[in-house]
């Protein structure tokens, strides 16, 4: 793309799945494997990736000019002290041969490597050319260090915005049952810390690996030039410093993963105690989750120490190699003048040199540290990359002649794991306009059918059709699009009110948004705001009532206009005014539509034109609420018990009879 980012294709969702194993973690063959995978993020920038490596070849050059001219700047002053210091009718081999008739053989020996001129001081006009090349490549390379580190930060927070979204799509793609064993928490923790953990890693490795790598190959090159006596000297520590480093980094990935395991758990705890504040206080449980919360934060912090145990002794040690490389210069060079194999400005030269050659030998060191660290976090978001996704829509898919809401459960089966089946061999039929309360204990497969009628969860055996047509055929927006649903829990968005009722229908004027509204109760409670229905709500801190945010998400749903409307019946208490007011406000929104009551109270049942009693998955009654009363089975001793719905389970009996839904009537068909 022109723009140098990278386009969400077919081919990306593949490839996030083909690597996929059945846990939903990445089959990514260790650390190689996984920084191969992060190298491929750089494919689609190949072209602003050959700018960052010749902007850094560049302006290493430049960098490592800059001591060899200083060098040459000191011999000049030197030349121009020593020959200011004697006649000039004295020639340089007179003044040499002088100091060895004299005795003074190493001082001989150092004059010889001087080009001075008897008589003449310091060449003024010399010096500054060199010093003036000097600046200039100092500058130089100042300014194009800054030019590559703005391409560097753009090609990354292109790659982290592209893989942002990729991790988006694919949470999008990821099947119900999948999301719900991911404790949100850590699936924070990887879309977030995971990736700007990488993110800093991508900055190192882009912006100043090749470079670094570049400046040590130079440097070497540079003062074998100058002294190979010398340079072995120095290239001695280069191996000794790699073996250190590379010892530690292998101790060191598996480290960080064990804290960025620890970050997300943490996180998962935070998240947690956080949204359930309000429960955590009134069951005065503040002790136990502050407790359980250090026991998370220790081992994070165990984790934390263990990682630093093994990367905090990498760079110490490398740069102990470094500085003994250069204790061994200074005086191997000092004798290496003394001999008259050197100048004075070669050796500073070269010190120099071994300066610019230990920063990044150490910067290798520690960037290893960082780099292992940031495959850790790759590894953890390539993970969720190749986590199991939803079946494929269909390439044609098919879509029913006329929407009236006639809904049917064919002998469907369906299981979380293959050896726990959660609901067997059901059948229902909902005519359209009808409401059908389903009532059972936790547990008993209530909410489960209404996920298989949304496609979040396909049939293990069976059929669900909408309108005669099976919903595996259709396209699920298609699908969802003609379902409105009410949640257990009342959802509000980080928005307007207007814009939560809005939600499922961007485009609804504000004159639908108000009938809406005013069709569910809502209009009352939203005048009596400050701001109406332009109040602002938040998702932790939403600034209404339980009760006002069961009737903004009616409103939300009526005004979608689906023709089939599933209601998880809300659990939270709300005050005797509020609850009639829901109670209206859902008989509006199930007027004229097939709706699906998932109950937890028997109170809200008795209005239902059919009542299904489920227990394991399985149907045991379906009836209205008189014709079950008069058959006294299981919803009768549930009503007589004046239990809840959820709490069923107490008075359900074991070998309650089946009903297979089978025939005109409501046969109960013993096992």
């Amino acid at each position: 793309m022109s723009d140098g980012t990278t386009e969400i294709t077919a081919q990306d969702t593949a490839e996030d799945t083909a690597n996929g194993t059945a846990d939903g973690t990445a089959r990514s063959g260790g650390p190689r494997a996984t920084a191969r995978r992060v190298a491929g993020l750089l494919a689609a920038h190949r072209a602003a990736a050959a700018l960052i490596v010749g902007l850094g070849l560049v302006a290493t050059a430049t960098n490592l000019l800059g001591p060899v001219l200083l060098g040459r700047a000191t011999d000049l002053v030197a030349a121009g002290l020593i020959g200011r210091s004697v006649g000039p009718d004295t020639t340089k081999e007179q003044v040499v041969a002088g100091l060895r008739a004299s005795g003074d053989e190493t001082l001989a020996q150092v004059a010889g490597t001087v080009d001075f001129t008897p008589g003449a001081g310091v060449d003024m006009a010399a010096l500054a050319a060199v010093l003036t090349v000097a600046a200039v490549l100092f500058v130089g390379s100042a300014l194009l260090a800054r030019w590559q580190g703005r391409v560097v930060a753009r090609v990354v927070q292109r790659i982290l915005l592209d893989l942002r979204e990729r991790l988006a799509r694919k949470i999008s793609r990821m099947p119900l049952a999948e999301l719900d064993r991911t404790p949100r928490g850590d699936l924070l923790s990887r879309v977030t810390n995971d990736v700007d953990n990488l993110q800093q890693s991508l900055q190192l490795a882009v912006g100043q690996l090749f470079v670094t790598v570049a400046n040590v190959v130079g440097v070497v090159v540079v003062m074998a030039v100058l002294s190979p006596t010398l340079a072995a000297v120095v290239v001695v520590a280069v191996p000794v410093a790699a073996v250190l480093a590379a010892r530690a980094a292998r101790r060191a990935q598996p480290r960080f993963a064990e804290l960025w395991q620890a970050t997300g758990a943490v996180t998962t705890h935070v998240e947690q105690a956080y949204g359930g504040h309000a429960l955590v206080s009134s069951m005065r449980r503040q002790q136990a989750v502050a407790e359980e919360f250090d026991r998370h934060n220790r081992a994070l912090r165990e984790a934390e120490r263990r990682a630093q145990a093994v990367t905090g002794t990498i760079e110490p040690s490398t740069r102990f190699v470094t500085d003994l490389a250069y204790v061994l210069v200074v005086v191997v060079g000092a004798l290496q003048v003394t001999a008259g194999a050197m100048t004075i400005g070669g050796v500073q030269a070269f010190t120099q040199l071994v300066m610019i050659f230990s920063r990044p030998v150490v910067s290798l060191a520690g960037f290893s540290a960082q780099i292992q660290s940031g495959l850790a976090s790759a590894e953890r978001v390539f993970a969720l990359l190749d986590a199991p996704e939803q079946s494929a829509d269909p390439v044609d898919p098919a879509r029913p002649a006329t929407v009236r809401g006639l809904v049917e459960f064919d002998r469907v089966g369906f299981r979380y794991r293959p050896d726990t089946p959660l609901i067997e061999d059901l059948s229902l039929r909902v005519e359209p306009g009808c409401t059908v309360a389903v009532v059972g204990a936790t547990g008993a497969g209530k909410t489960t059918l209404g996920n298989l009628l949304l496609r979040f969860h396909e049939p293990h055996a069976g059929r669900v059709l909408l309108d005669g047509v099976d919903v595996a055929t259709m396209a699920r927006d298609e699908l969802r699009r003609m379902i409105g649903v009410v949640p257990q829990e009342p959802w509000l968005f980080g928005g307007t009110i207007a814009e939560n009722i809005a939600y499922g229908r961007p485009d609804a004027s504000r004159e639908e948004v108000v009938a809406a509204a005013r069709a569910t109760c809502v209009d009352e409670m939203v005048r009596r705001l400050p701001d109406g229905y332009d109040t602002v709500v938040d998702v932790d801190r939403p600034g209404v009532s339980a009760g006002e945010r069961q009737l903004i998400t009616l409103a939300r749903a009526y005004l979608s206009d689906p023709a089939v409307l599933l209601l998880d019946e809300a659990t939270s208490s709300i005050d005797t005014r509020t609850e009639v007011l829901v109670q209206e406000a859902m008989a509006a929104v199930r007027r004229g539509r097939t709706g699906f009551v998932i109950a937890h109270r028997l109170s809200t049942v008795r209005a239902a034109d059919l009542i299904v009693v489920m227990d394991a998955g399985r149907i045991l009654e379906r009836g209205s609420h008189a014709e079950l009363l008069a058959r006294g089975g299981a919803y009768a001793r549930l009503h007589a018990a004046g239990t809840t719905a959820d709490d069923a389970s107490g008075v359900l009996p074991a070998a309650a009879g089946v009903d297979s839904g089978q025939g005109d009537g409501a046969q109960i068909r013993t096992p």
